[in-house]
């Protein structure tokens, strides 16, 4: 196919549900063209004859955990549309135990996803990108604080930033970009449950400055920013997107909820 448009390509991976959805509709809306990876391909269809309306589109089956699958996302986007702007490296594992009590299949499910599969998609997409382009680590704010039960999730989170740090490093002077945005919890299939439980209730919300919850919507927002020309300066950095919850999580949350109810003097 090979479509030499100026227009920019994203490569978003866990396109087909979520936060990977919103950002895959958020860049096709600003029109850019669009490659996305899921392991659903009925999702991944349902994504392509929507988004099809506002922009060119193709996807890819896969997990990316598959050592071929970063070469076989990059490949399609040169094929298909001769270039490569930014990478979004979001599919990622929801698993949390204590340490503990955490096994080495998950130790190792959790890494795969979350650690070793970025890297590689990173490593791959280096050698079809051109200055300018950037690339986009969807990690969380367990990465920069601990969190209760967090084990590996935690742990894999905080690589995460390593490696976009030392991406950021190596490939900054060649004018490629790497950050994190690190969401707090958003709600989305995979964290739907978690909604039920008076402990996340007091952790997500009390302890939220925000008197909302996150959406996926404020990350593809965010996520986008930092690809376009406006966040051509910001490299090497991980953005707290939490409402503030990570600069208040030891405060009592009693405090405030009191200065949201407080009436204004």
């Amino acid at each position: 196919m090979n479509n030499q448009s100026e227009k920019p390509v994203a490569l978003i991976t866990g396109a087909s549900s979520g936060i990977g959805e919103a950002i895959a509709r958020k860049f096709a809306k600003q029109g850019w063209r669009i490659i996305a990876v899921a392991r659903r391909e009925e999702r991944l269809q349902q994504l392509k004859q929507e988004l099809s309306k506002l922009t060119e589109i193709e996807y890819l089956v896969a997990d990316v955990t598959d050592k071929d699958a970063p070469q076989r996302a990059v490949d399609l986007a040169m094929h298909s549309f001769d270039r490569l702007d930014c990478l979004v490296n979001n599919a990622g594992s929801g698993k949390w135990a204590p340490p503990g009590e955490t096994d080495d299949e998950t130790i190792d499910e959790v890494l795969n996803i979350s650690l070793k599969a970025p890297f590689r998609f990173g490593r791959e997409a280096l050698k079809a990108m051109k200055p300018g382009a950037s690339i986009i680590n969807i990690g969380s704010v367990f990465g920069l604080l601990g969190g209760l039960d967090g084990g590996i999730y935690c742990t894999a989170k905080a690589g995460m930033i390593g490696m976009s740090q030392a991406f950021a490093v190596q490939y900054g002077a060649k004018g490629i970009r790497s950050n994190v945005v690190a969401p707090g919890v958003v709600k989305t299939e995979m964290t739907a449950a978690a909604w039920d439980f008076p402990g996340f209730q007091r952790t997500n919300q009390e302890l939220t400055p925000f008197d909302r919850d996150g959406t996926v919507e404020d990350v593809a927002n965010t996520v986008y920013f930092l690809a376009s020309a406006e966040g051509s300066y910001i490299n090497g950095q991980t953005i707290a997107l939490d409402g503030g919850w990570s600069t208040t999580k030891y405060v009592a949350p009693e405090a405030l909820i009191c200065e949201r109810v407080m009436p204004e003097q």
